[in-house]
C-alpha cells in the first residue's frame, strides 16, 4: 500500500535521449531525484556516460565502474574511498596542500553563489607555487547560483572564471547551472554537471500517487486524528499513503523573491498559523486539506460530504517536490 512513483519510461528515455550529449556529466546525488541513485547511475549508463557526479563520499558506489566526481569538497577529516575512478573536489590551498599526492583532483573556484571555493584573487598562488604538479589535475570546477540574474548572467561569470582559472592552469571547466546551448560561449572543453534538467525536464513522464488506506464517514465536530482536532463538516476522513518519512508535509524555507509569491506565502502562513493546511493530495481535480499534520508513513485527509469518497485501494494523484520525497515503489512502464 504505497507511495508509488509511475515513470511513462519511452517518454522519459526520449527526453533523456533528446537531451543528452558528450559535454553533460550526469548528477545522481541526494535521494536521486527521486528515482533512486542505483536506477540513475544505470540509466547513465544506458546514456554512455564516462563520468557521473555524485553529491557526498557516502553516495560514491563500492566499486565504481566509470569516474565518478564527489561535489563536496574534500576535507583532511573525512573518510574518503581509496577507488582511482574517484575525482576529488578541492575547495581550498590548505587542502590542495594536504591531500595525498597523486589524487585526482578538480580544483573549485569560487563563484557569486559564496559556498565554497578559491576565490579568484588567491588563484595567483597556485600559478607561482608547485601545488597542482603534486596531484593529478582534472580542470577547474565553477558552481553557480540560480540567482535572479538567470542564465546569462551566469554563463558570463562561468566565461570569465574560467579564463581567469585558465590563465593559471589550462583544463577543462566542469560547470553547473548554465544552458547546455550556451556552453560555447564559456570556451573549449566545458563539461556541464547535470541534474534537475536531465532527469526531471520532463514532468509529464511521471506520475505519483497514494493509495487510498481507509475511508471513514464523519460528522461536524467529531474528533479525529492524534490531535484529535474537530471536523469543520461532515464529509470523510481518507487515510493514504504518504507521509513525513516520504517527506510528504515537509517544506524547505520559502524561495519567495517577489511580492505575489511572499504574499502567497504570507497567506499560506496564516492558514497553517490557524490550523488549516493544504495538502498536496488530489481528489476529482482539486488539492484536499490535511485533516491534521501528516503522520510518519501515513496521512489523513478531510473530504467534504459534496464529494464521493475514493474506495479504499484506490490512488490518489499527489503533487511532490521530487528531490524531497522517498517513494516506497518507482515504476518504469
Amino acid at each position: 500500500m504505497p507511495l508509488t512513483l509511475y515513470v511513462d519510461s519511452a517518454r522519459w528515455r526520449k527526453h533523456l535521449s533528446t537531451t543528452w550529449s558528450e559535454a553533460l556529466v550526469p548528477v545522481a546525488k541526494g535521494n536521486g531525484y527521486g528515482f533512486g541513485r542505483d536506477l540513475l547511475l544505470t540509466e547513465a549508463g544506458f546514456l554512455g556516460a564516462r563520468t557521473v557526479a555524485v553529491g557526498t563520499y557516502d553516495e560514491v558506489p563500492a566499486a565504481p565502474s566509470r569516474d565518478t566526481v564527489v561535489l563536496s569538497p574534500w576535507r583532511p577529516f573525512l573518510e574518503v574511498p581509496r577507488s582511482d575512478r574517484v575525482i576529488h573536489t578541492v575547495s581550498r590551498i590548505a587542502d590542495l596542500e594536504a591531500v595525498p599526492p597523486g589524487t585526482r583532483v578538480l580544483v573549485e573556484v569560487q563563484t557569486s553563489m559564496r559556498r565554497h571555493g578559491i576565490e579568484v584573487g588567491e588563484l595567483v598562488r597556485l600559478a607561482a607555487g608547485s601545488l597542482l604538479n603534486r596531484v593529478r589535475f582534472e580542470g577547474w570546477s565553477i558552481h553557480l547560483p540560480m540567482g535572479p540574474g538567470g542564465a546569462s548572467a551566469n554563463v558570463k561569470e562561468a566565461a570569465d572564471l574560467a579564463a581567469t582559472a585558465r590563465r593559471v592552469r589550462p583544463g577543462p571547466a566542469w560547470v553547473s547551472h548554465v544552458p547546455a546551448n550556451s556552453l560555447s560561449a564559456i570556451g573549449e572543453d566545458v563539461r556541464l554537471r547535470i541534474g534537475t534538467q536531465l532527469w526531471l525536464g520532463d514532468r509529464g513522464a511521471l506520475d505519483v500517487r497514494a493509495t487510498v488506506l481507509d475511508v471513514h464517514q464523519v460528522h461536524r465536530g467529531e474528533r479525529v486524528g492524534y490531535r484529535q482536532r474537530r471536523c469543520p463538516a461532515d464529509g470523510h476522513v481518507l487515510v493514504v499513503a504518504g507521509g513525513t518519512s516520504h517527506g510528504i508535509g515537509l517544506e524547505a524555507p520559502t524561495a519567495a523573491a517577489n511580492v505575489r509569491q511572499r504574499a502567497v506565502s504570507l497567506a499560506k502562513g496564516g492558514l497553517e498559523a490557524a490550523g488549516l493546511a493544504l495538502s498536496p493530495y488530489t481528489v476529482e481535480g482539486k488539492q484536499r486539506w490535511f485533516a491534521e499534520p501528516p503522520h510518519m508513513q501515513a496521512s489523513m485527509l478531510f473530504l467534504p460530504s459534496s464529494v464521493t469518497p475514493p474506495e479504499i485501494g484506490d490512488e490518489l494523484g499527489v503533487d511532490v517536490r521530487f528531490t524531497t520525497t522517498t517513494f516506497d515503489r518507482v515504476v518504469l512502464r
